[in-house]
């Protein structure tokens, strides 16, 4: 069958959202974190992204999440206002099929509508497929921190990779809403 469908992300898909995210936490170096999020973590998580106006996307295979993306502020001092920081994670069963890069085409387009200047991806040092995912798609590196985390018994370097885009059309230095 292998029906796809990339949308935002509603209420009833952030019990697959979390299942994602905690085999990523539990799993991986994707996220530098130890215990599972709970649903009202993850739900707290939504509502601010919602209120805010933050895209969160899920790809959709087969009536399952396969993936989901999104982004937030990269950093909270009001000059920062027009740089995101993004993730982007995919269910251990859809990996290696394209649903990441689906995700990522369609959160930087997302981010140009909203007028975003910078996307930044913080990215594990040994995720290769995460990295080169980001280099076809126009990311550049742009920083290395050597052993900034430890799971797993080592020491994990993180590489910052950022894209520009051509937005906004008339920024500002007025404070973000």
């Amino acid at each position: 069958m292998n029906q796809q469908l990339l949308r935002p992300a509603v209420q009833g898909d952030l019990s697959a959202i979390l299942d994602v995210y905690n085999d990523a936490i539990v799993n991986t170096t994707a996220v530098y974190s130890y215990r599972p999020h709970t649903m009202e973590m993850r739900q707290a998580w939504y509502d601010e992204k919602i209120e805010k106006g933050i895209p969160v996307l899920v790809m959709e295979i087969d009536g399952q999440v396969a993936g989901f993306a999104s982004y937030g502020p990269f950093r909270a001092w009001p000059a920062y206002k027009y740089s995101v920081e993004h993730s982007v994670y995919v269910h251990k069963n859809f990996r290696q099929r394209g649903v990441a890069r689906k995700l990522l085409e369609a959160l930087v387009e997302q981010a140009r509508a909203r007028e975003v200047h910078t996307l930044i991806a913080g990215i594990d040092a040994n995720n290769t497929a995460s990295l080169h995912l980001h280099a076809q798609l126009g990311f550049e590196e742009v920083g290395h921190i050597r052993q900034v985390g430890y799971k797993f018994g080592q020491w994990l370097d993180l590489k910052f990779l950022q894209r520009v885009l051509d937005t906004p059309t008339e920024p500002n230095e007025n404070p973000p809403a």
